[in-house]
């Protein structure tokens, strides 16, 4: 039975993934910040919960021992674990840019450090890392979200070359809005005094509300092509796309280039 490690298993994406995968005989490493949050999945066959907070090197090495002591090897680690954050530059304020960072992104970079020897001395394991169609493109109000998963792409490609020898296979993975909780929980800028920020604000959300509400088929198509792409690893760095609008953005983005996909932006967007 081959074992995968999930990070943000207590929720969403990260939830139904597990749910996936024990359901198609894999052993879960289901890794959460908080274990009553999860507690709906621990009874599950074949999903084991741990407490991690990918943001502590001291948690993700507590965990990882014991994890060990659990497991004899580990087939693929899919870092999951996220946050948003939608906020104009100018109002942004230093915690939640700091959590932004080191949850998006530094996890990612402290989950694949931490479990990159274990893979190394079996001579095989995959990393799967969650990104975001916002990984690909640019749109308005992301300027933190965008750019945390920006990195996790150029991060994630970069460390595929250096894994290469050690049979270590690296990709990423893009989708838009799934309908979870996620965008309920997206922290967002004070309302200002700035007439103009604010009718951005209840735009830019009301847009990624109603895409979230419309996508209720995309969550399942998710954890399906998450679970084929675990069961075959691709020794070359890959990016998948899930869903249609993670795949016309990226399309749009690579036809029009970034000035007329900036325009295309402007217009349908910030109308």
């Amino acid at each position: 039975m081959k074992t995968i490690l999930i990070t943000g298993a207590s929720s969403g994406v990260g939830k139904a993934t597990a749910i996936h995968f024990a359901s198609n005989g894999w052993n879960v490493i289901a890794t959460m910040i908080c274990l009553e949050e999860g507690k709906d999945i621990r009874s599950i066959p074949n999903i084991h919960s741990y407490l991690l907070d990918v943001t502590s090197t001291e948690s993700i090495n507590a965990a990882k021992e014991k994890i060990l002591q659990d497991f004899k090897t580990i087939d693929a680690l899919i870092n999951n674990a996220g946050i948003g954050y939608r906020s104009f530059v100018e109002l942004s304020e230093d915690t939640n840019i700091n959590s932004i960072v080191n949850v998006n992104w530094l996890g990612v970079v402290k989950m694949s450090r931490a479990f990159i020897p274990v893979f190394r001395q079996q001579n095989y394991g995959q990393i799967i890392n969650i990104s975001s169609i916002a990984g690909l493109v640019n749109l308005p109000l992301g300027s933190f979200y965008h750019s945390t998963k920006q990195a996790v792409e150029s991060f994630s490609e970069c460390m595929a070359y250096e894994l290469l020898d050690f049979n270590i296979s690296v990709c990423t993975v893009q989708f838009g809005n799934a309908a979870t909780n996620f965008q309920s929980n997206v922290t967002k800028s004070a309302t200002s005094g700035i007439p103009s920020y604010n009718t951005l604000m209840d735009k830019v959300t009301e847009l990624l509300h109603k895409k979230t509400a419309k996508n209720v088929d995309l969550t399942p198509k998710i954890t399906q092509k998450l679970l084929s792409i675990a069961e075959n690893p691709n020794p070359n760095f890959r990016r998948y796309s899930i869903g249609f609008d993670a795949n016309v953005m990226k399309m749009l983005r690579a036809v029009l280039g970034y000035r007329l996909f900036n325009c295309v932006i402007r217009r349908f967007v910030l109308k």
